[in-house]
């Protein structure tokens, strides 16, 4: 997984509430355990006109000013609906590192850290001054995880709350298996220890 540290990008408004893991990646698309293959399925039910192919241009990701962008700003209780994984894959195949929005749905939030996308609260008095100042200074932002803030392009700084673990393990990459991976050592040494505990736990396999 790619890690995050400090992210310079376009910020594109998707200023909607309850948008949930269905309207991020419909289910129409989801042919594939992979991780991948599904950056065109982003926002299907909405990126597209009725024959499914052409690209809605009244949509937001859509507008050439927006094109590349990879910071998108949300309302309240994003990613709700099912714990459906090919969200946040969808997203960060498309380009998106980082969400910014009022509030996130749990299993989403989750998600999101394990796919390399960054997710950060801010209240709505914060998100509105943050919507406005796209039209008056440009819709680039800066996120540093390690300092634990975003910058808009008007140079105002907002500090965002973050859980260490997650933010450690966003800073080296690690999704929720590599970081298993990486105490495999110890994991192999408790094993060995509770074998010798209790055998009776591992019983030997019956030819």
């Amino acid at each position: 997984m790619e890690s995050f540290v400090q992210h310079d990008g376009i910020v594109v408004p998707l200023l909607r509430s309850n948008v949930n893991t269905d309207d991020i990646i419909p289910a129409r698309f989801l042919k594939s355990v992979r991780r991948t293959g599904f950056a065109a399925g982003l926002f299907g039910n909405w990126r597209y006109l009725a024959d499914g192919r052409t690209l809605d241009p009244g949509f937001v990701l859509n507008r050439p000013q927006y094109a590349g962008a990879s910071i998108l700003v949300a309302r309240d209780n994003f990613g709700c609906g099912s714990s459906r994984e090919h969200a946040p894959w969808a997203l960060n195949e498309y380009g998106i590192r980082c969400i910014v929005a009022i509030g996130f749905a749990d299993i989403f939030h989750t998600n999101c850290f394990n796919s390399g996308i960054l997710p950060i609260t801010l209240d709505a008095a914060q998100i509105d001054v943050l919507v406005k100042s796209l039209d008056s200074s440009g819709p680039r932002w800066r996120v540093d995880l390690p300092a634990q803030t975003l910058t808009a392009a008007d140079g105002n700084s907002y500090s965002f709350a973050i859980d260490p673990f997650k933010k450690r393990s966003l800073l080296a990459g690690l999704d929720n298996i590599d970081w298993s991976l990486a105490h495999r050592s110890d994991t192999l040494a408790y094993e060995r220890r509770r074998r010798n505990e209790a055998p009776w736990l591992f019983p030997t396999p019956t030819e």
